[in-house]
């Protein structure tokens, strides 16, 4: 159930609707709503689709929205295995199948972000645009200056000794993410939010499926290296924060892709949705409606 605040907020606004579709072997519960050309939000780790609550509205008056909860999040399965990116995208890419659309475009924050790029370099022909926002991409550049970053311990952070230690205490553990990545841990992940994405993930194989994520990247680099051999030709943007990503992650881009346009948004650490949505949102809408 939607916290009440989003709800006044969406009350006005095109429906959301929530649904469940069973595809390429596991069951993914997504967000859909609006009419018209079909653009797809994937949400990052210790967050679900729920984070695209604020931006759907603005988007859905001219196009379909569609949020899934990635393969092991939100509401979505949680399978033991197909936690690479690109599998993870032939997850969203078979969900747009089913759904009708052979042309899509996509935006993705943190491990969305991964599995964005995954599904662009698997299916270019079917990408018109695409947002990556504030995280990394496993084997291209410097990734590893980023990937054994003593600060981001929680990349090595999985297995049976790492999944006993946060049984019962995932909240603290997300704190970390919440409250570390952000610019002012007071402008972060709102509380109720905090609460919804902790229930989340620790239900029966949450928190194991999230760690699955961050064991693929060794094989994640291995495919990006090689999906980053040719270049994505659609146009790109890249959005980071200042206080996160920075130029980073736009370097990698570049080095991704051929069309890229990068904006630091100022003063925001990584979760840019909700530390800068004046800033973020309207920069969303503009790319994705040209």
């Amino acid at each position: 159930m939607l916290p009440r605040r989003k709800l006044r907020a969406l009350k006005s606004a095109p429906a959301i609707q929530s649904r469940f579709a069973n595809v390429n072997g596991t069951r993914l519960h997504y967000l859909i709503a609006g009419q018209g050309d079909p653009v797809v939000l994937l949400h990052g780790y210790a967050e679900t689709s729920h984070m695209w609550l604020p931006l759907m509205p603005k988007l859905a008056t001219s196009r379909t929205v569609i949020a899934p909860d990635l393969r092991g999040a939100g509401q979505s399965s949680t399978p033991a295995d197909g936690y690479t990116k690109a599998a993870m995208a032939r997850d969203i890419h078979a969900l747009t199948q089913k759904l009708g659309y052979e042309r899509i475009r996509i935006v993705g924050h943190d491990i969305g972000l991964m599995v964005a790029y995954a599904f662009a370099a698997q299916y270019p022909d079917e990408v018109d645009r695409i947002v990556l926002m504030d995280a990394f991409l496993p084997g291209v550049g410097k990734w590893r200056d980023v990937w054994l970053m003593r600060d981001l311990w929680h990349f090595h952070f999985y297995g049976e000794t790492p999944l006993a230690l946060v049984d019962g205490r995932e909240r603290i553990y997300f704190e970390h993410f919440w409250n570390d990545f952000a610019a002012d841990r007071t402008r972060s992940v709102p509380e109720e939010d905090r609460r919804l994405y902790t229930a989340a993930y620790a239900r029966p194989g949450g928190m194991r499926a999230g760690f699955e994520i961050f064991r693929a990247f060794e094989r994640d680099a291995q495919d990006f290296a090689r999906f980053a051999q040719t270049p994505l030709p659609m146009p790109m943007l890249v959005l980071t924060g200042e206080r996160a990503s920075g130029e980073f992650l736009i370097e990698q881009g570049r080095l991704a892709a051929t069309n890229v346009e990068g904006v630091i948004v100022r003063h925001a650490g990584h979760w840019l949705m909700e530390e800068a949505p004046d800033q973020v949102i309207p920069t969303l809408v503009d790319f994705l409606g040209r």
